[in-house]
């Protein structure tokens, strides 16, 4: 993950970057590839889901951070891709009628519409459990027996009903209704930022970081994972809807609470920088190493899509 000098280079292009979702893609290929035991149906749909278009976020935080912190990412690889099974998992069950009723993903035809509405809850289920299955069988080997257990709780918290199940039932039940701006940003921070914040933890953890770096890299998550939710709001205002893959204005036009339809563009915006300001500040710890996560938080200020 060494990373380049070349600080106008956008991330997406950055070698380092590269190299590391080539590896998570290469492992994830690797334990979704045709097995006698699965369904061949099943199995085309996992990979339907976990190889559409994306940037990799989540598993490159948890490797970005694990180096940070003084580890290999290496080690880190079985946890960062089980961060990504589990948000896949997510997507496709938020995608369905009976959430969000989604037909397109990232410009795409979602997993329900290709395979089916009972497949693709199938595969959510699949993909949720397979990530617990990579982390019980592939951690210890690399991390030793407590690390894989203080792995395995920080994704069920960050995946579970005080996390992102939380936050998605509280997102459903706020449709069409007035909320406050503290409400919004308690479902924000369950249903986006609650699985950045453990892969920020996961990675610190797998590195056997002290508390300080430990508590440094927790701050860094919450603050990304709330900024990047509230650049998400407002890229649904003012975003590239062809590179996005969907239309402006869907939240808005289902009645979903947002930061911009709460507190408007401009307080959204200022509110993001200063979360983006925070996740940095949290980084002082790490100096030099920590120019990754750096750049990951510069990249989703940035971001039009």
């Amino acid at each position: 993950m060494k990373q380049p000098r070349d600080s106008a280079q956008p991330l997406t292009e950055r070698l380092w970057y590269k190299r590391t979702v080539a590896a998570v893609d290469e492992y994830l290929r690797e334990r979704l590839a045709a097995d006698h035991g699965v369904p061949a149906s099943l199995a085309e749909a996992m990979r339907y889901a976990v190889f559409g278009p994306g940037k990799r976020m989540r598993p490159v935080l948890v490797m970005a951070a694990c180096e940070a912190a003084g580890g290999d990412p290496r080690t880190a690889l079985p946890a960062a891709a089980a961060v990504e099974l589990i948000h896949t998992y997510s997507l496709v069950h938020d995608d369905l009628p009976a959430m969000d009723d989604d037909d397109l993903r990232r410009g795409r035809p979602t997993v329900h519409v290709v395979y089916g509405e009972a497949t693709a809850i199938l595969v959510g289920d699949a993909l949720l459990t397979l990530a617990f299955d990579l982390v019980a069988g592939q951690l210890p080997a690399l991390c030793g027996a407590q690390t894989t257990v203080d792995v395995t709780a920080e994704l069920a918290q960050a995946a579970g009903w005080r996390g992102l199940i939380a936050g998605q039932v509280e997102d459903l039940a706020a449709e069409g209704r007035q909320i406050d701006g503290p409400a919004l940003e308690r479902i924000h921070r369950a249903k986006t930022g609650a699985l950045f914040t453990a892969c920020a933890r996961i990675g610190g953890i797998i590195a056997q970081a002290d508390p300080q770096k430990l508590g440094a890299l927790t701050t860094y998550g919450e603050a990304f994972g709330l900024a990047f939710q509230i650049i998400d709001d407002v890229l649904d205002e003012v975003g590239d809807a062809a590179r996005m893959g969907r239309p402006r204005g869907r939240d808005r036009d289902r009645g979903k609470a947002t930061f911009t339809s709460i507190h408007g563009l401009a307080a959204a915006r200022e509110r993001a920088a200063a979360l983006v300001d925070q996740a940095l500040g949290a980084l002082s710890p790490f100096g030099a190493a920590g120019r990754a996560l750096a750049e990951l938080v510069h990249f989703v200020a940035a971001r039009d899509h």
